[in-house]
């Protein structure tokens, strides 16, 4: 399928299953309270907000929850009637501004859950619960939600599957918030099945303790401070200048997993597999490393297996089998990771504004960061997270992010939001996929009684063949590959390798005897 027939089917073709239109019924009488007077009280939507409405960058988070029970509708509505739609967020229109064409505000109206709340006829007897649950999802990257409703919606698949006896799916533009803090805020409707009125916790990450300046002396300090700042300014400089060669000539190498032109126009197919979050902890202490570094170096293990038998799979008729080593040399593949740079307001800031009608600050600033994902075969698993690690250790020592969204903000103000999305676009394309890993609850939870047996966050409309999310919940982790199947059309081979990846990561720190303990993340 081209790009122009996608961008036709996300606009006009509804999917087979009914009951994912979204198209809303807010009566006249509600679209005229939503008039001028309305539009200049309302707070305008921040720029990297309205970026995401544009074409090229219009973007969608899904999160996919496991429920252990059967879904309980009349539970469910009441309760977000007095918990998420407290969220002006999530009770507000993005109403263009009659007094400044192209720039959008936010507009508080009343909210018909029916218009959210979606929840279709399944048949019994299916033939693999599964399957209808992967193609439901994925049929709903093929529409967008209409502007004339809040940008969210809920859908309640009661289907058994292999993993859950109920399936509930949020799709949430992405113009509401970053990933983190929209996780947080469903969170934020969560208790702990062990303490129904505790909310959950989630591991912060520890501060190193400071060494004492005394056992260096006063002069040793100041000379590490210095070496600090100068790495800092190093690794600030480089990175800038990769980031404007990116803009102006320098892009990844075409590859089986790097998407074609208008790709952000194609639906996804949405695949994740669960493993031991103890696995990768075990690899973690064996390694001094983060679960952050060892999720990218099995992502970069499973990539470089996935990559070795497609190169294969091309080059059969020579003889060639995906036992060899059958990738090019010197083959550049980056991820782009998106960074919101304003603070998460964290879970219990949340659920008291969602409580006690408390505000608290919202909303994306974007920055960028360009990451090196190593493809090649190494004969020992461990390469890929010491590599990984490197890799993270270096770029956590760079102000990237920070420089990259002021650029964006100077283009911006300068050139208007066209601009801006332009060269989003520009930097995006020229890179392979997106990465990202987010932290999830430390014990079982409750989604308003329903424990939830996995969460699986994804997203479609972002300008990639393949994005892979990582997601902990309590023991486990859950990555999800959300990816372009005109480009990736075995999604579930890569999942696959990912795994295996883990599997020989943790058999080799077993080998070594260096298998310790777990700890917190």
């Amino acid at each position: 399928m081209s790009p122009e027939e996608g961008f036709m089917w996300r606009r006009k073709v509804k999917p087979n299953l009914k009951p994912v239109e979204t198209t809303s019924r807010l009566d006249k009488t509600q679209k005229d309270e939503g008039s001028s007077a309305a539009v200049a009280e309302g707070e305008p939507l921040s720029p990297s907000a309205q970026m995401f409405h544009e074409p090229n960058f219009n973007v969608y988070i899904i999160v996919i929850m496991g429920c252990k029970t059967p879904v309980d509708l009349p539970v469910i509505k009441s309760n977000l009637v007095h918990a998420l739609l407290k969220h002006p967020r999530f009770s507000s229109l993005q109403v263009e501004d009659e007094k400044e064409k192209g720039k959008f505000r936010w507009v508080q109206t009343n909210v018909d859950l029916e218009n959210h709340i979606i929840v279709p006829e399944i048949g019994p007897g299916m033939d693999s619960p599964d399957r209808f649950v992967e193609d439901y999802v994925s049929d709903l990257s093929k529409t967008t939600i209409s502007k004339t409703q809040p940008l969210w919606d809920i859908h309640i698949l009661n289907v058994k599957t292999s993993d859950a006896e109920a399936v509930g799916v949020f799709r949430i533009h992405h113009s509401l918030g970053d990933g983190t803090s929209l996780l947080s805020l469903l969170l934020a409707c969560t208790r702990q099945i062990s303490d129904p009125e505790a909310l959950p916790t989630i591991p912060v990450k520890k501060s190193r303790e400071k060494k004492d300046q005394r056992d260096y002396g006063r002069i040793w300090g100041w000379l590490l401070g210095i070496c600090w700042f100068l790495a800092l300014m190093w690794n600030t400089v480089v990175d800038m200048i990769m980031f404007a060669a990116t803009v102006l000539f320098l892009k990844d190498g075409e590859s089986p997993i790097k998407g074609p032109p208008g790709v952000e126009l194609m639906p996804r197919r949405f695949v994740y597999r669960t493993v031991s979050l103890e696995d990768m902890k075990m690899v973690k202490n064996a390694l001094n490393a983060t679960v952050n570094d060892v999720a990218l170096g099995v992502t970069q293990a499973g990539l470089s297996r996935y990559l070795n038998w497609r190169y294969a799979e091309t080059k059969n008729r020579h003889g060639a089998t995906e036992f060899g080593n059958n990738l090019p040399k010197n083959i550049r593949l980056r991820s782009t990771l998106l960074i919101n740079l304003r603070p998460s307001v964290g879970i219990q800031a949340l659920a008291a504004m969602m409580e006690e009608d408390t505000k608290v600050k919202w909303g994306n600033r974007i920055g960028y960061v360009l990451l090196p994902i190593t493809i090649a075969l190494h004969s020992n698993p461990l390469d890929y997270v010491r590599e990984a690690k490197a890799t993270i250790d270096r770029k956590k020592h760079s102000l990237e992010a920070i420089f990259t969204n002021s650029i964006a903000e100077v283009v911006l103000k300068l050139f208007g939001i066209k601009a801006a999305s332009a060269l989003s676009h520009r930097v995006i394309t020229r890179t392979t996929m997106c990465f990202s890993n987010l932290v999830g609850p430390l014990e079982e939870i409750g989604f308003y009684g329903h424990p939830l047996a996995y969460l699986a966050p994804g997203c479609y409309g972002q300008p990639h063949g393949l994005m892979v999310n990582f997601q902990s919940y309590v023991n486990k982790m859950t990555f999800v590959v959300s990816a372009d199947e005109g480009t990736i059309p075995d999604p579930h081979r890569l999942c696959d390798d990912i795994v295996k990846a883990l599997e020989l990561t943790k058999d080799a720190v077993l080998e070594r005897g260096q298998g310790r303990g777990t700890t917190a993340l």
